[in-house]
């Protein structure tokens, strides 16, 4: 297993860095910069007093290491843990909103997880979130054909404390080095995002993603939340939430945690169905205004 610091202390200094301006972009850019970009930040979704309280859960969560490295370290299923705070963000309305208009669709939660970057973390390989077969590491589930994952970092991101990776564009690439099942330690078009805690990164599952070294003398906390919409189910079933955990969810979450095998598709579907549309601006470039 390779265990290699992906980029060096002296080249994140110079590493290619995201220039959006990202609080003015409207709804239209928003969505426009996710579907081509691969990625979007929108800033400033937390305050501080939550940040605060979801600090405070989390660091009291029981957190195991990843195989390469003692310094990256996280705890799944956050939703059934004892964190209010932290679970209430898996429905935020802002986010909500953002990922309805995106979909256009019903909401399925599939993950929520907490990640730690510690000092002396390696960095994470590049690589996706879907795999269109499943996989060892994420099972059938990463075999749904859309989803979203939602970075709510709850630290500042700087150059030397673990700041988001990402390949734009790379979702859209045909070309056998964008299998989704390939890992890269880095890349020559790799771009560095920082941004402030309370801030989100939301990221399409396709697109080559990671994050640098930790160089700080800090942690750098995350929550991670993924979304996905009620059509776009994995490709077999996979294991369920369990429903008196569902109900015990807050009202306002509980419907997201609908089953995972949620698929709404027609396998049937005929060369020329009944009634078809003339009008879809979903699939329209005009959804990404001027």
């Amino acid at each position: 297993m390779d265990v290699s610091f992906t980029n060096s202390r002296t080249s994140i200094h110079s590493a290619r860095r995201a220039d959006t301006d990202w609080a003015s972009l409207t709804l239209p850019q928003r969505i426009r910069s996710i579907e081509l970009e691969g990625y979007v930040v929108i800033p400033d979704l937390l305050s501080a007093t939550q940040l605060d309280a979801i600090r405070d859960e989390l660091s009291r969560l029981p957190t195991t290491a990843v195989d390469y490295s003692e310094h990256q370290r996280g705890c799944p299923n956050v939703q059934w843990t004892d964190s209010p705070a932290a679970i209430r963000v898996i429905a935020l309305p802002a986010m909500i909103e953002f990922l309805t208009a995106l979909f256009g669709d019903e909401l399925v939660c599939t993950s929520c997880a907490y990640a730690v970057s510690q000092p002396g973390h390696p960095g994470i390989a590049i690589h996706t979130d879907a795999q269109p077969y499943g996989s060892k590491i994420f099972g059938l589930a990463a075999s749904a054909p859309c989803l979203v994952r939602v970075l709510y970092y709850l630290d500042d991101l700087t150059p030397e404390r673990s700041p988001f990776k990402v390949i734009p564009k790379s979702h859209l690439s045909l070309h056998s080095d964008g299998n989704p099942y390939r890992r890269y330690l880095s890349h020559d078009d790799e771009v560095m995002v920082t941004c402030q805690a309370g801030s989100a990164v939301i990221i399409n599952q396709k697109v080559f993603h990671a994050n640098y070294p930790n160089y700080s003398d800090r942690d750098r906390r995350m929550l991670a939340i993924a979304y996905r919409p009620a059509w776009a189910g994995p490709i077999g079933d996979v294991p369920d939430h369990d429903s008196e955990r569902v109900g015990g969810l807050p009202p306002e979450v509980r419907p997201l945690f609908r089953s995972l095998n949620t698929r709404q598709i027609e396998y049937d579907l005929p060369n020329r169905p009944d009634n078809m549309a003339r009008h879809a601006p979903g699939i329209s470039p005009r959804r990404w205004g001027s």
